[in-house]
């Protein structure tokens, strides 16, 4: 009787597990979705509104503006509502915004519709992180970035995805970007689906045993994480809105064979996600960290150096920046147990700011070295370039030396992980 109620009981947890596993990756799919289908769109919503550059402009940086927003209130609502709940409330704003965008009449209602759309994108990403913290307490570094390569699949199926959809012939006339978000962001209902019925483990811990913002960050080590992340993700993102600008710019190369490369680093960034995952659990996160963001600085600063020869070595750098964000989450979880929501939430948003001062820094840094060269423009331009991808790769080495500061501070305090 003993045995059959112990094999019952862990039954049910392999069900809920199964469950939680369906909404972490189809989660982490429809983000992927959400964050990269817009590129074949904008074009298409710019010619049916007539917009301009400034336009396009201001509703992409919309998209930033709602996505910092719900950074910063998505760990109180997780701590008032519980995990499982925000994270149905951000399915269902992703897909209520699909709607929200197909029945845009205006300039001003698509502004308003995208900027809705991010915010239920920051609270998908955190409730995930969340939640991926919550379930994986084993093998934390490899379900992390296994989580994350569903992202980075999503990511690279997405632009593809659109274009082809926005062709569909539908009742007689073409889908078009409208109908694309529509059914697109509409998935989100899938994964929300197994959210219903799933149990969320840590919803139920009392207010007092959580951790506080003010004990979060009064741990220098919280700090340390939040600067070992931002150089990362400064380094990784920029890489998608400058490697194509670089290749054509100072190497001559075609828009095709430019964006080729590019789609090898998200190739090589997807399969270290998939694949080093495991061994950030067996070598130390903090440790894989130091390595692999030094191996993909390198990478970049060999590439700058060597040349045209040495290009590949740009796609190459994906390998050592990939699993820096999934492996940063799995530190936190690890550490910040009690307080994940507090941990995530603030770290998020640190980086969040982070990232729109570095994209900043690395157009500013472009321009000042353009300037040097006012007698040869494309000498000029070329070492701009140069100059700016020399930043993405110095963050990634920038990455590697908080992370140095990091694994001796925890490993003075025998803390390490």
């Amino acid at each position: 009787m003993v045995e059959q109620t112990k094999t019952k009981s862990r039954s049910r947890l392999l069900s809920n597990y199964s469950l939680l596993l369906a909404v972490v990756f189809g989660g982490f799919l429809i983000f992927g979705f959400s964050e990269n289908i817009k590129g074949p769109a904008i074009p298409r919503m710019q010619s049916d509104f007539s917009l301009s550059e400034m336009q396009i402009g201001l509703l992409l940086a919309l998209n930033s503006l709602g996505y910092l927003l719900a950074c910063t209130f998505t760990g109180a609502l997780a701590k008032r509502f519980g995990v499982k709940m925000t994270t149905i409330i951000a399915f269902a704003a992703m897909a209520l915004s699909g709607l929200f965008i197909y029945w845009a009449a205006n300039y001003t209602a698509l502004s308003l519709s995208y900027f809705f759309m991010y915010i239920g994108n920051g609270l998908l990403e955190i409730a995930l992180a969340i939640l991926a913290a919550r379930i994986f307490t084993r093998n934390t570094g490899m379900m992390m970035n296994l989580s994350h390569f569903f992202y980075g699949l999503s990511s690279m199926v997405a632009p593809l995805l659109a274009a082809s959809l926005m062709g569909v012939q539908l009742f007689g006339s073409e889908l078009g970007w409208r109908g694309m978000y529509a059914f697109v962001l509409a998935l989100s209902v899938l994964p929300m689906i197994p959210a219903l019925f799933a149990r969320v483990p840590g919803d139920e811990m009392q207010p007092e045993e959580r951790l506080s913002l003010k004990s979060f960050i009064k741990d220098r080590a919280a700090w340390l994480i939040v600067g070992m992340l931002s150089f990362g993700v400064v380094s990784e993102l920029a890489v998608g809105g400058w490697l194509v600008n670089y290749l054509e710019k100072v190497y001559g190369w075609s828009s095709d064979a430019s964006a080729a490369m590019l789609s090898a680093f998200f190739l090589c960034f997807m399969l270290a996600r998939l694949l080093l995952g495991p061994l950030t659990d067996r070598f130390g996160y903090t440790r894989s960290i130091i390595v692999l963001s030094a191996v993909s600085g390198l990478c970049s600063v060999g590439a700058i150096i060597a040349g045209e020869s040495g290009a590949f070595l740009f796609a190459l750098a994906g390998v050592g920046i990939a699993p820096i964000y999934p492996t940063v989450m799995a530190l936190l979880a690890k550490r910040y147990a009690n307080g994940t929501e507090t941990a995530i939430t603030f770290t998020v948003t640190m980086m969040g700011v982070a990232s729109v001062i570095g994209n900043f820094l690395i157009g500013a840094i472009t321009d000042l070295f353009k300037g040097f060269f006012r007698s040869s423009p494309d000498a000029g331009l070329a070492a701009g370039l140069q100059a700016g991808y020399g930043f993405i790769a110095a963050c990634a080495l920038l990455c590697s030396v908080v992370a140095v500061m990091l694994y001796r501070y925890m490993n003075k305090r025998g803390e390490l992980l």
